[in-house]
């Protein structure tokens, strides 16, 4: 009876961690389609619903420790319990940077803008929305070989964001009119960019799920042997 209803909780906390992840994934999407379509209502609605998502991982965060005190887990009904705990911490900040993201659409609006920029945050936008559905359904089936496949999807970030840099002090340069927007490009650039670390983040999680350690993807070395 008391397996039944363990198995019943943790299910609970599953279906509550896929949901938080969708809600974040919207959430991300909604900021960068606020910041590029110079949407303002859109981005107030993003930083409206933040709450909602730091609530629904306070509620996992208890849920969480009440199953350990209670029900005393080991191996992998802990394990299972520890990744919903961290990954859905990365989750709420990675909401975090959502909100920041339509921050910089209110803050930037009316000021001069570089289409090509922003048609390239667009592109690295959806790259990390992208690596954030695919770590979702690593997530659900516990696969750790797609998980390292996304960890190391994260250079085309890293890759992103070092264009938009030099694109944007390149442009800065060249025109000072556009020394604000530019600003505000590498700081959204750099939000995208740190969303993917987060991702990273529950890779490595599910990864632990796994296999029990807790190590950091070496990417060239996972790289090396697939």
């Amino acid at each position: 009876m008391l397996r039944s209803q363990f198995e019943e909780d943790l299910q609970n906390l599953h279906n509550k961690f896929e949901t938080m992840g969708q809600d974040v994934n919207e959430s991300i999407s909604k900021s960068v389609k606020a910041f590029i379509d110079h949407d303002k209502s859109l981005a107030k609605e993003v930083i409206a619903e933040d709450e909602k998502i730091n609530l629904q991982e306070q509620s996992l965060e208890k849920k969480c420790f009440e199953m350990i005190a209670l029900q005393q887990p080991v191996t992998m009904d802990l394990r299972n319990i520890v990744t919903i705990m961290k990954a859905s911490s990365d989750l709420e900040r990675m909401g975090d940077h959502a909100v920041s993201i339509a921050k910089s659409t209110i803050r930037v609006k009316g000021n001069k803008r570089v289409l090509e920029i922003e048609n390239e945050i667009s592109d690295m936008a959806k790259h990390v929305m992208a690596m954030v559905s695919e770590v979702l359904v690593a997530y659900v089936k516990t696969d750790s070989k797609k998980a390292i496949e996304i960890a190391i999807s994260d250079k085309v970030t890293n890759n992103y964001f070092k264009s938009i840099y030099r694109h944007s002090i390149r442009a800065m340069q060249e025109n000072p009119e556009t020394v604000i927007v530019g600003a505000d490009y590498l700081q959204v650039a750099g939000y995208l960019e740190r969303l993917g670390d987060y991702v990273t983040n529950i890779c490595e999680w599910i990864v632990y799920l796994t296999t029990g350690k807790i190590e950091e993807l070496n990417l060239e070395d996972y790289e090396d042997n697939m």
